[in-house]
C-alpha cells in the first residue's frame, strides 16, 4: 500500500496511533467505536500488518514466523471481511526430544517418561514430587518450570532447552513473570489428572476431542491482500494511513491544567509531514516511543529477540509429518520448522517452509544459521533430499525478552509515557509477549476500555 499525502498541519485529527499492526488496526477501530471520527494511524512500516510479514521467492510464498488464526477469534468482531480471505488449514505439531524421537509437542508421557525406563522413571517422580514439596523460591523461568515439572523431567523433555532458544538466554536469566504470564500451560499439563490423561489416552477407544473452531492461514498472496479491505474498511469510517515514513518526533505542544487534560494537544512530526490530535495511542516498542517524545533519560533499551528466518523448498523425505515442528533437543539454534506448502500445497512438486532461530544463540547471519541447522537435521536424519535455501530475514525487535527485572523497567518507561499522555499498548507498546492475533486483539480493547 503506498504511503499517502499526509494533511496540512493545522488539520487536526480526534486521535493518532503509531503503528498500523494488529494492534493498532484494533486500536483504530475501538477509538471509532468511543466516539473518534477522525483518526491518524502512521507506520514506518510500507503497508499495514505491523511484523505480519510474508516473503515471495518465485512460486514460493512464507512468513517470519508461524501465523495460525482461528475463526472464533475476536479480531473477526472488528474485522468480518478478512474471514473470507483465510485460507482454512488442519495443522498439526509435532517435536524433537533430546532423545531423538519426533515425538507429541509440548509433551509425550509415552516418549519422554515411560520410554526411560523403570529404573529412570522412579528418578524422574522423585524429581517431580521433590521439586513440589521443596516449595522453594521462583525466581527466574527454570525454577518455574522445575517447580512443577521437576529438574529432571525439565532436561530430559528438553522444555529447558527450548526455553532458552525461544528467548536467546539461558532461563536463570528469564523473568519469572515471563514464565508466569505466558508459560502456564507447564503448570496446567503438570496437574496429576492431566498428566494420568495424558499417559491413557492412547488407550482409549475415541479418539481425543479436537479443537472447535477452524484453524485458517493468511491467503497464499501473503498478507497485503488480507489486510488491503480492513484498511478500506478503516478509511471509509474515517481513519487515515500513512506507511512507510519516518516518525521523527512526537510533540506535547499544548499541556493540560491540573488533571484537566482538555486542552493537551500532540503534533507528530514525520517524514511525510506532522499529524496533530490530543489523544495518542502507541503499538510501537516502547524504546521507539520513549525516544519520540524525549523521554529516554538514560534508561537502559529494553531487551527484544533478533529473529533470522531461513525460507527452504525441499524434495525428499522428511521425516516428520506435522506442518509445526518444534526443536527441543538439547542441540541446534533453529527452534522452530512451519511447513508451508502443507497449507497452500507444493510448488513445482517442491515442499517448502521456513525455519526461525533466534540470532543470540550464536547463530548472527543467515549463512551461519543456515550451516548450523543442516548440521542438526542432517545428525537426527531428518529431511533427507534436495534441501535448498531459497532465502532469509532478519527481523529486529521480534518480540520482548523478559530477562530479570526488564518487566519492572518496562512499566516504569510505560508509566513515563503515560505521565506525558501517551497510551501505550500492545506486543511491542506494552512489552508483551502476544502469540496470537486473539491476545493482541484482546489487550488493545482492554487497554483501550480501561
Amino acid at each position: 500500500m503506498p504511503s499517502m499525502p499526509s494533511p496540512p498541519a493545522s488539520d487536526h485529527y480526534d486521535a493518532l496511533v503509531l503503528g498500523a499492526g494488529i494492534s493498532g488496526l484494533v486500536s483504530a477501530s475501538v477509538l471509532l467505536e468511543q466516539g473518534a471520527r477522525r483518526i491518524a494511524v502512521v507506520d514506518v512500516y510500507p503497508r499495514a500488518g505491523g511484523n505480519h510479514l510474508d516473503v515471495e521467492i518465485g512460486p514460493y510464498t512464507f512468513d517470519i514466523g508461524s501465523l495460525v488464526f482461528q475463526d472464533d477469534s475476536p479480531l473477526l468482531r472488528h474485522f468480518p471481511e478478512l474471514l473470507p480471505l483465510y485460507v482454512p488449514i488442519d495443522p498439526s505439531w509435532l517435536r524433537l526430544n533430546p532423545q531423538g524421537t519426533v515425538t507429541t509437542y509440548p509433551f509425550s508421557p509415552r516418549d519422554d517418561i515411560l520410554r526411560a525406563g523403570p529404573v529412570e522413571v522412579v528418578r524422574l517422580l522423585a524429581s517431580a514430587v521433590s521439586a513440589r514439596l521443596k516449595r522453594a523460591p521462583q525466581r527466574n523461568a527454570r525454577d518455574f518450570a522445575e517447580h512443577w515439572l521437576g529438574p529432571r523431567f525439565v532436561h530430559r523433555s528438553g522444555l529447558g532447552s527450548y526455553m532458552e532458544r525461544f528467548c536467546g538466554v539461558p532461563t536463570d536469566q528469564i523473568d519469572t513473570e515471563f514464565a508466569q504470564s505466558r508459560m502456564m500451560w507447564i503448570a496446567e499439563h503438570a496437574q496429576v489428572r492431566n498428566l494420568i490423561n495424558r499417559v491413557l489416552e492412547p488407550l482409549r477407544r475415541r479418539p481425543a476431542a479436537g479443537p472447535t473452531n477452524q484453524q485458517l492461514a493468511r491467503p497464499r498472496s501473503g498478507f497485503a491482500e488480507l489486510y488491503a479491505p480492513v484498511v478500506a474498511g478503516l478509511e471509509a469510517r474515517g481513519v487515515t494511513f500513512t506507511v512507510g515514513t519516518e516518525l521523527k518526533a512526537l510533540e506535547r505542544t499544548d499541556q493540560g491544567h491540573g488533571d484537566d487534560d482538555g486542552d493537551r494537544m500532540f503534533t507528530l512530526h514525520t517524514g511525510a509531514g506532522a499529524f496533530s490530535a490530543p489523544r495518542v495511542v502507541s503499538t510501537v516498542p516502547v524504546d521507539v516511543a520513549l525516544d519520540l517524545c524525549d523521554l529516554r533519560e538514560g534508561r537502559e533499551p529494553l531487551p527484544t529477540v533478533r529473529l533470522v528466518t531461513l525460507f527452504y523448498s525441499f524434495a525428499g523425505k522428511r521425516g516428520f509429518d506435522s506442518s509445526v515442528f518444534y526443536n527441543f533437543s538439547h542441540e541446534g539454534t533453529w527452534k522452530r520448522l512451519t511447513v508451508y506448502s502443507d497449507f497452500y500445497g507444493p510448488a513445482q512438486e517442491r515442499e517448502f517452509f521456513a525455519v526461525e532461530v533466534v540470532s543470540s544463540r550464536g547463530a548472527q547471519t543467515a549463512e551461519q544459521a543456515d550451516a548450523a541447522f543442516r548440521e542438526h537435521v542432517a545428525a537426527n536424519g531428518l529431511l533427507r533430499g534436495d534441501l535448498r535455501l531459497e532465502g532469509s530475514h532478519v527481523l529486529e525487535h521480534a518480540y520482548p525478552i523478559y530477562t530479570l527485572g526488564s518487566g519492572e523497567r518496562a512499566r516504569e518507561a510505560m508509566a513515563a509515557l503515560r505521565a506525558y499522555g501517551v497510551e501505550s499498548l500492545g506486543r511491542q507498546g506494552a512489552f508483551q509477549y502476544q502469540p496470537t492475533a486473539r491476545h493482541s486483539t484482546l489487550e488493545a480493547e482492554a487497554a483501550l476500555r480501561r
